[in-house]
């Protein structure tokens, strides 16, 4: 007997030999918000917004027809001049903005340009209430990953409908399969002496745009 059957041998008799089948996952955590967290869909509403800027990002409320009105605000606001966005981004969106050169990622932008742009706007998949994030899975208006992981600044677009109280609520809704960046906040870790830096692996400025459809 060589060396590796012996070992694997004594792995058998160590765990029991064959198992049965997999172990059960407990499922019996929280999956919905509860009645004192948020009893109305405003109060989901209310709770992503607290939770968003709990998390050092900017987040505003505006109707549809002020959306654009809204990112063109923003952008002027940081004094924007060249931005990068998903291919199929809503012309709608951008239908405001004056003196700010919105580049289309396509075909793809390059890494030097993508770092050098004073941001991206995008869409997102869902968000979460309890925890203020928003997740992008590379679909509509999202764009790929690239678009919001190397520019400094991010405007997020959010729906209302796209806003859901818990992460299984929003995990039920994802395909696992698609690329998933989940967004709490800017980009930030802490060194050994819990100093915060941010900007070190995404944007350092996040900000929201949630629309009351």
């Amino acid at each position: 007997m060589s060396s590796r059957e012996e070992i694997l041998r004594r792995v058998r008799e160590a765990v029991g030999g064959a198992r049965a089948g997999r172990a059960p996952v407990p499922r019996d955590y929280a999956r919905q918000l509860t009645e004192s967290e948020a009893e109305t869909r405003a109060d989901v509403l209310a709770l992503f917004t607290e939770r968003v800027a709990d998390q050092r990002a900017a987040v505003r409320h505006v109707s549809a027809d002020e959306l654009a009105t809204a990112v063109a605000a923003a952008l002027w606001g940081r004094e924007a001049k060249q931005i990068v966005v998903p291919a199929d981004l809503p012309f709608g969106w951008l239908a405001e903005l004056d003196g700010v050169r919105a580049l289309a990622d396509t075909p793809a932008v390059d890494m030097e340009t993508l770092a050098g742009v004073d941001g991206a706007v995008t869409g997102c998949a869902v968000a979460v209430a309890q925890t203020g994030t928003v997740v992008l899975d590379g679909g509509r208006a999202q764009g790929r990953r690239a678009l919001t992981l190397v520019p400094g600044y991010h405007l997020c677009v959010v729906h209302a409908d796209q806003i859901v109280g818990t992460v299984p609520e929003a995990v039920a809704r994802l395909d696992p399969c698609r690329p998933l960046t989940w967004i709490s906040g800017p980009s930030a870790t802490h060194d050994i002496e819990m100093t915060r830096v941010e900007g070190v692996h995404g944007p350092r400025h996040l900000e929201v745009l949630v629309v009351e459809d």
